[in-house]
């Protein structure tokens, strides 16, 4: 049985899914959004905001070795971690840039950032 329903394994509510998937976006850009989405949820458990010291502390490295222990494969840990770290600069990068805290980020905020990094491609 899929996983996707439990709510200890899926940091995103089930209305802010739907709320992307009812989006008028083609498919790679709403999943881009449910991938900042899940990220920003990370941050936001791991109480990372605009002035934390996030990768001196190594607080992002801990959590994906963590959720990574059920697979036992330190490969997948090392890239779920890249993965993580640069959607999570991106973040806090973006968040700057609006003048907001990471942590105060709505959906509509990610929007503007996926529709915003298209552009640069």
């Amino acid at each position: 049985m899929s996983n996707h329903l439990d709510p200890f394994s899926n940091r995103l509510k089930i209305q802010t899914i739907q709320e992307i998937d009812n989006l008028d976006l083609p498919v790679m850009q709403k999943h881009h959004l449910r991938i900042l989405a899940h990220c920003l949820e990370v941050l936001k458990i791991k109480k990372i905001d605009n002035n934390s010291k996030l990768f001196e502390k190594n607080l992002l490295r801990e959590w994906c070795d963590n959720q990574s222990k059920r697979f036992d494969d330190e490969k997948f840990s090392d890239l779920f971690y890249r993965q993580i770290e640069s959607a999570a600069k991106k973040l806090i990068s973006f968040s700057q840039t609006i003048d907001k805290n990471v942590e105060d980020l709505e959906i509509d905020d990610l929007i503007l950032l996926v529709q915003q990094s298209l552009k640069t491609f």
